[in-house]
């Protein structure tokens, strides 16, 4: 496998590059200051969502930063309140005119809490406005296998994309393993466990390479193959997160962290893998 850099992609089913580090904005609404401040500092993929109420704070980053929009890669989500054919294509317009946008990268279902009827109609209405030009990939986040199923049993398309909360200590293994062998990409929310380190195994193998917990954990989730979207509002934070490519695990240490599995019992989002 070629060294990672900053700079490395994973192609996506639909076709287009995905940077493998991404940035969070999640409860940060004036996301514009830290957005900038990770694009200066290489990152190039930003992961917001309607319900974040900041999708225009992330679209007026993009346009100061002076970066083409071409360069970048640009998540949003529609969660399960919102689900619904017309009133997802009505969210997908009002996503591109608050971005500023004339197409959106990657367009989620942040959840899967709106029951079978609602979550197919809104999937086929994102299938719809990629068609369209406004979005170049659909994903979902918070997918079981089951509803992953649903979408086969239904004849759709698989998702390019499944974002599950994914760490050491919540691994997800059946979810991973599914979406591994149907070549949907696996992104990783709270992929530093919410500041949540002080174990062990965490801060020995952070001592032993001199770095931050959450550069180990970072580390970790690239080198399994995820995509991690750390988020932190603080610009020294947001370049150490970003300062993983001059340092690797090796086998014990990956093997470590491996180990530190709880299951569900590991989880400490809110929308754990599975519902109804």
């Amino acid at each position: 496998m070629a060294a990672l850099t900053i700079k490395s992609t994973v192609r996506l089913s639909s076709g287009f590059p995905m940077p493998l580090l991404g940035f969070g904005v999640y409860q940060n609404h004036d996301a514009k200051p830290s957005c900038l401040e990770a694009l200066e500092a290489g990152y190039r993929h930003i992961d917001s969502a309607q319900m974040y109420r900041n999708e225009a704070a992330v679209g007026a980053a993009v346009k100061e930063s002076g970066l083409a929009r071409d360069e970048l890669f640009i998540t949003t989500k529609c969660a399960s309140r919102s689900h619904g054919y017309e009133s997802t294509l009505n969210g997908v317009d009002t996503s591109l005119v608050r971005f500023g946008f004339e197409y959106i990268d990657l367009f989620l279902i942040h959840d899967p809490l709106s029951g079978t009827e609602r979550r197919l109609a809104t999937y086929k209405a994102l299938l719809e406005a990629k068609a369209a030009g406004k979005i170049r990939t659909v994903g979902v986040s918070n997918y079981g296998v089951h509803h992953l199923e649903e979408l086969k049993a239904a004849n759709l398309e698989l998702p390019a994309v499944n974002q599950i909360e994914l760490h050491p200590l919540c691994q997800q293994k059946p979810i991973v393993e599914y979406c591994r062998a149907n070549s949907i990409v696996v992104q990783a929310y709270c992929p530093i466990i919410r500041g949540n380190m002080d174990h062990e195994v965490i801060t020995k193998i952070a001592s032993k390479h001199d770095r931050d917990p959450a550069q180990i954990l970072l580390r970790w989730s690239l080198q399994k193959g995820y995509v991690p979207l750390p988020k932190s509002a603080t610009p020294a934070r947001i370049r150490s997160n970003a300062q993983l490519y001059d340092f690797a695990l090796d086998a014990p240490e990956m093997a470590a962290l491996d180990a530190l599995d709880r299951g569900k019992d590991g989880a400490i989002s809110r929308n754990p893998v599975g519902g109804p």
